[in-house]
């Protein structure tokens, strides 16, 4: 699964990478977690390019009674999501990129579990493969909200967990984000693990676990930390 990750990027850097036309100043974000708002791309039909959009991460379907099952649809499964009720008409007609450059992952190790930092080599943002939808509650109240779709880990990962985000190659983009695309055979072929060999991990400080720690402190590597030990909860 993916529940945490990070985007540290500048504004112009986010506009290069994904070909948007105005990004507004973001600020740094160590730790991104459920329910928080990310930053996305979508394609607008209206003017046929794309847009960056900050959305709800937690899927809530148009159906839902209420909001709160966002929070258990943070992630969906790439195997399947074309057929899924919660994801199947989002995965047709609603697809997104979520705008990164890291993510968490945690290793279970002797009756805890340490957390690991993965990103690309190069050190670029990226995007995971999203779905989007749009909600509104009995009081009219309108929400956006996104997932993210995951994948069987790759040999980077394994060792981590089971699972990992999907990470698009920016080649694919264009074919994701494409309206006109409704059938899930040229989309499925997307949804494979991202080469091992153009990322990095390494383990970091649990300041992670929790979301109210959001500072530079929470990616760098275990063996540069000085924190003192009261502080990892």
């Amino acid at each position: 699964m993916c529940g945490r990750f990070t985007l540290t990027q500048t504004a112009e850097a986010l506009a290069e990478i994904f070909h948007v036309q105005s990004v507004q100043n973001l600020a740094a974000q160590y730790n991104i977690a459920p329910t928080q708002m990310v930053v996305t791309v979508l394609h607008n039909h209206e003017v046929n390019q794309r847009e960056l959009q900050q959305l709800r991460w937690g899927l809530i379907p148009s159906w839902a009674k209420d909001s709160s099952i966002g929070s258990k649809l943070i992630n969906a499964r790439s195997e399947t999501v074309a057929e899924k009720p919660s994801f199947r008409s989002a995965f047709k007609h609603r697809r997104c990129l979520v705008v990164a450059d890291g993510f968490y992952e945690w290793q279970k190790q002797q009756g805890t579990k340490q957390p690991f930092y993965f990103r690309l080599r190069d050190e670029q943002p990226f995007g995971f493969a999203g779905l989007w939808e749009k909600w509104c509650s009995p009081g009219q109240e309108e929400i956006i909200s996104c997932t993210i779709l995951t994948t069987a880990a790759n040999e980077l990962l394994q060792p981590i967990h089971d699972r990992m985000p999907v990470i698009l190659d920016p080649k694919d983009y264009d074919l994701w984000l494409d309206p006109e695309v409704q059938t899930p055979q040229p989309l499925q072929s997307l949804l494979s693990p991202y080469p091992a060999v153009a990322m990095t991990a390494y383990p970091v400080s649990k300041l992670v676990n929790s979301p109210k720690h959001n500072s530079p402190e929470c990616i760098i590597p275990v063996n540069e930390q000085n924190t003192h030990p009261n502080q990892l909860n």
